[in-house]
């Protein structure tokens, strides 16, 4: 185990006292304490650790006694803290993933939901825990031709990067399907890894396991090296923040874009088959990672206009101000440690002003968000009253005859 003053200078690779003299390090050091990210952090008041504190605790040399806290479990990536940042710190997308490493290896037991998806991504590339060769089956469940890189290498425009939830999970994978026909109606050119793709590794770096994220990350380079495309198109967020800002690192030299921007450039293409009209109130709720962190705020609502007969209402914090589902940073595993901490869970909080809107579709653009919403929906006895619906799923329900 690393002292305190080592695993500062492995975090900027400066010693402690010559910290002043990196730039990230002075970014860092130049907090104003004012409290502005313990204030606007969804689960602030549950943290003995939010970031000013931190980085007081580093300045009084005494980072050590964070490290052997389990602060940062509330911590859920959501980059509200960064974002309200007056310094412009890059608290989620440096600080708090080193801190989270050196207190993971120091904890005497992590959470059982955690550690399982982490030894199953270790394993089998999937928080699942299934078999690679299962991570294709879906498209034999869909009249739509998909193409699979190993099976026929030649060159593609696009390669869709499907991810662990749409391949894996019942209602991720309805949005796989609706995705899929999305594609074709536009005549994308486009094809899927199938069996070689593994977890992108986002939530690996980001909840307590940069090992693993390092592990995925070589090998997904491997396998894009064996094949000739322009550039990538994900359906998860998460999976667009790790290739936008964490495989560069590695000399990932793709372009990379969320299924909703890349939808939003066809709309003038797409809106003309939307022919049936959806009589419903739907109210959008921002993804962290796909709003917050990558500014795409627009193009989901243009999609959801573009319906016919949807009106669109506002919860009350939208946009920057979001409040998080509760599944980064680990937290799709971390449900049941919150219970035992007697904290909420975000998704519960957020279906309250869900609730509040009147909204008959709570659309979303974020495969954790559609497992998280159903179930708080579940939880609150609201069944009969709002569904949950990826974005793409709307755009296939109002395709009409196509």
């Amino acid at each position: 185990m690393l002292a305190g003053e080592e695993v500062i200078e492995q975090m900027w690779g400066v010693s402690l006292d010559r910290l002043y003299e990196s730039a990230e390090g002075q970014r860092i050091l130049s907090c104003i304490q004012c409290g502005t990210c313990a204030g606007a952090c969804p689960y602030g008041e549950h943290m003995l650790y939010p970031p000013r504190r931190i980085i007081t605790m580093l300045k009084a040399g005494l980072i050590e006694e964070v490290f052997d806290s389990d602060s940062l479990f509330k911590c859920v990536n959501c980059y509200t803290c960064m974002t309200k940042c007056p310094r412009e710190i890059k608290l989620t997308e440096i600080l708090l993933p080193l801190v989270k490493e050196q207190s993971a290896v120091r904890l005497e037991e992590m959470p059982a939901e955690l550690q399982k998806a982490i030894e199953n991504t270790y394993r089998y590339g999937n928080s699942y825990g299934e078999s690679a060769r299962k991570r294709a089956a879906w498209i034999d469940t869909i009249d739509v031709p998909i193409r699979i890189l190993a099976k026929d290498p030649t060159p593609v425009d696009i390669l869709w990067f499907v991810e662990c939830d749409l391949s894996y999970h019942p209602r991720g994978q309805d949005a796989a399907r609706a995705t899929a026909l999305l594609f074709h109606l536009l005549d994308l050119d486009f094809a899927i890894l199938g069996p070689e793709e593994r977890c992108a590794g986002d939530c690996g770096r980001l909840s307590w396991e940069p090992g693993l994220a390092e592990a995925l990350v070589d090998y997904n380079l491997s396998i894009f090296e064996k094949y000739r495309f322009n550039r990538i198109v994900t359906n998860d967020p998460h999976a667009l923040d790790a290739f936008k800002y964490r495989y560069p690192m590695f000399e990932f030299k793709y372009k990379t874009t969320a299924t909703v921007p890349e939808l939003h450039r066809h709309l003038d293409r797409l809106a003309p088959m939307l022919s049936r009209k959806l009589d419903y109130l739907v109210t959008y709720h921002d993804s962290c990672c796909l709003g917050r962190h990558n500014g795409f705020y627009d193009e989901p609502r243009a999609l959801l206009e573009a319906i016919p007969g949807v009106r669109l209402v506002e919860m009350e914090h939208t946009r920057e101000n979001s409040i998080c589902c509760g599944g980064g940073g680990g937290g799709m595993w971390l449900d049941t440690w919150y219970k035992q901490q007697d904290i909420e869970r975000l998704s519960d909080r957020r279906l309250r002003e869900v609730i509040a809107t009147g909204a008959d579709v709570l659309a979303v653009a974020c495969p954790y968000e559609v497992s998280r919403f159903e179930d708080a929906v579940k939880l609150a006895g609201y069944e009969d009253r709002i569904i949950v619906r990826d974005i793409t799923e709307l755009l296939v329900e109002a395709l009409g005859g196509h």
